[in-house]
């Protein structure tokens, strides 16, 4: 059968070894239109504290967060999730709102830096998201996998047109100042534009964008009904996916169950709740590219019929396959016996890793591994 063929082919992939070297292009940076420039007057909010659901709670696919897998209100379940591209560079620090993330994907932009885009499936009540920061034309197709209404203030040049085919929320479109996008004046631009959950919905109400799932919508992710250890895993108490500018790694906590995120030689820390960065489950996800013909801006290829990567959660680690037919299409992820992982409820960070770059892939079994490695 094809579907047979296919788990081969996964199976056979995954077993490759990591190989390359990596690549940097010279940052871009877009700047604001003139009449584009919000003024504001607030300051950013607090985060709004999260009730935590009972342990004792029963979870199925009726009232399960298709981002984290926990439990969550029937009635949100089907609402598209909203994604939002946040800026990844010391001038944006401290970022706001990540912390309230269900999952976060981190991609390289320009210059050896990357960029985040955070989702978030109940955003109704979210606090300030910030800095907002500009689509690349990969981020779209990632943002789509998730069937998300995509977040941004502006674009490189090649996501214009294309931006066109999705529902988005735009910095620079005017329509949208002091409705969904606002200016945090303490801040210096074009580090200091942010959003909130309240905000969020007048833009989404003012574009008249559908807020449920489409019926043929399949959710990128697959969850285990309970918490599991990664059969044939191996130790990963440090993982890193070999960014060059940020240099992140991610250190497992055994009395939390989740990895907890640095980067810049800290703790990457949400600037609203001062909570550190900490997930359930790590997704690497090797993915071929080409620089543009202007030599600056990367084209990541989001599609592939079985390009590697790697599962880590609960201090394990395995190699996997991802597959994602077209490029706004859904991506789902293998093992390299070729069955559809599932991943441990909770949240999850999704490291987008260039081809040429995953020698610098990092899994260590200790801490003292990791230490010795960089030094």
């Amino acid at each position: 059968m094809k579907h047979m063929k296919k788990a081969a082919l996964f199976a056979a992939v995954c077993c490759m070894a990591f190989s390359g070297c990596g690549k940097s292009e010279e940052d871009v940076v877009e700047t604001p239109t003139e009449n584009s420039e919000i003024v504001e007057t607030e300051q950013p909010t607090e985060p709004v504290p999260v009730e935590t659901e009972s342990e004792e709670e029963v979870v199925n696919p009726a009232n399960r967060n298709p981002l984290t897998g926990e439990a969550m209100e029937e009635a949100l379940v089907a609402q598209r999730p909203v994604s939002c591209m946040i800026g990844n560079t010391t001038d944006a620090m401290p970022q706001y709102g990540i912390s309230n993330a269900d999952v976060i994907v981190e991609a390289p932009a320009e210059g050896g830096l990357t960029r985040l885009m955070t989702i978030y499936q109940d955003y109704a009540n979210l606090p300030t998201i910030m800095s907002v920061r500009s689509c690349r034309h990969y981020y779209t197709y990632l943002s789509n996998e998730f069937e998300a209404i995509y977040v941004h203030y502006g674009q490189a040049i090649y996501a214009t047109e294309m931006l066109k085919r999705f529902d988005d929320l735009n910095g620079l479109d005017g329509d949208l100042e002091n409705v969904t996008f606002y200016r945090d004046k303490s801040r210096k631009s074009p580090h200091n534009a942010y959003i909130n959950g309240e905000s969020i919905i007048a833009g989404i109400e003012k574009r008249e964008y559908r807020t449920g799932h489409a019926d043929t919508y399949k959710n990128t992710f697959r969850f285990a009904d309970s918490d599991k250890e990664l059969e044939n895993g191996v130790p990963a108490a440090v993982v890193e996916p070999g960014y060059l500018v940020n240099k992140p790694w991610f250190v497992y906590n055994e009395s939390t169950g989740l990895y907890e995120r640095y980067q810049y030689k800290a703790a990457h820390k949400d600037g609203g709740s001062g909570e550190q960065l900490a997930f359930k489950n790590v997704i690497i996800r090797v993915c071929d590219y080409v620089v543009e013909p202007d030599g600056k801006y990367l084209d990541v290829k989001t599609a592939s019929y079985g390009a590697p990567g790697k599962y880590i959660s609960n201090g394990k680690a395995i190699d996997i396959a991802w597959v994602k037919e077209v490029e706004d299409g859904v991506c789902t992820y293998y093992d390299t016996n070729g069955n559809e992982i599932e991943l441990n409820p909770g949240k999850t960070c999704v490291c987008i890793v260039l081809k040429d770059a995953e020698d610098k892939i990092g899994v260590y079994a200790t801490e003292a591994d990791f230490e010795a490695a960089r030094n």
